[in-house]
């Protein structure tokens, strides 16, 4: 799908692999939306003096923990889309938060249902809210045209992660989470088969985000040397985003979760 002129709404976009990827969008001359309940800080110097760039982005606040703040944003970013012309061409879930909880606590407390319900909110009901709301205007968009087009719609993007396959204690919020985004992608695909729109999944291992700058420096240091292969660092944002751009733009990726690891093969227990 060409990028170029299309409106792209992009969630935690004010920081992390959400912020690498309205970067790369508006570098590929995209307009994007960017969804947070942060404001998006200043964009870099090189990329405020190209063309129109404060005319292509929008920022929302927006807490994905409520629907009808979901719906607001949704609403707004379509009419945004038909006063600039750009059509719809898709959405890439991005927010996120960090909470790690065991089953059963050392002082034999349970997991508290406080945690799990904030995980579930903000990972995966704010994941699908978001999705099925931008998905209802996507199919309405007018498909691409040209001799070698397949008719698509657009694009939509969702974040699982490496611990949906292998979680480690104290991750089973999350990993249920990830988990359940990893499955939604097969299913979601078959549904939107029909209307030209590909649905894609990204498992990204550990990144240098502001979630991972909550990690020790002990276990920062045992994920490079230990667990990732090659090579021996986080990956950095800008590699997420990269790989967003090739999902958007290849007509054949669909239907898949792709890791995004350098090789990470995490233990039960670090």
């Amino acid at each position: 799908m060409k990028i170029a002129d299309r409106t792209f709404v992009v969630s935690g976009g004010a920081s992390g692999l959400g912020l690498a990827t309205v970067k790369h969008l508006l570098q590929a001359n995209a307009y994007v939306a960017a969804l947070d309940k942060s404001p998006i800080p200043s964009l870099p110097l090189d990329l405020t003096k190209s063309t129109h760039v404060q005319s292509r982005l929008l920022s929302l606040e927006v807490d994905l923990q409520h629907v009808e703040q979901i719906e607001d944003a949704v609403e707004r970013v379509v009419a945004w889309s038909k006063s600039t012309g750009a059509d719809l061409g898709g959405v890439v879930n991005c927010a996120g938060i960090a909470a790690a909880e065991l089953t059963v606590t050392r002082r034999g407390q349970p997991h508290s249902t406080e945690t799990w319900n904030r995980v579930m909110a903000i990972h995966l009901n704010g994941t699908f809210h978001l999705t099925r709301l931008v998905a209802q205007h996507l199919i309405l968009v007018p498909r691409e045209e040209g001799p070698e087009s397949d008719g698509e719609r657009g694009v939509i993007v969702m974040v699982s992660s490496t611990v949906a396959y292998e979680g480690q204690s104290g991750q089973i919020a999350y990993a249920a989470a990830k988990g359940a985004i990893r499955s939604m992608t097969l299913p979601m695909a078959r549904d939107m088969a029909r209307h030209g729109v590909r649905v894609v999944s990204l498992a990204p291992g550990p990144f240098k985000t502001p979630m991972t700058g909550q990690f020790s420096r002990q276990l920062t240091e045992r994920l490079e040397k230990e667990v990732v292969l090659f090579p021996k660092r986080y990956g950095v944002p800008e590699e997420f985003a990269s790989t967003v751009k090739w999902v958007l733009e290849c007509p054949y990726v669909n239907g898949e979760t792709y890791k995004l690891t350098g090789g990470t093969r995490v233990p039960a227990l670090l």
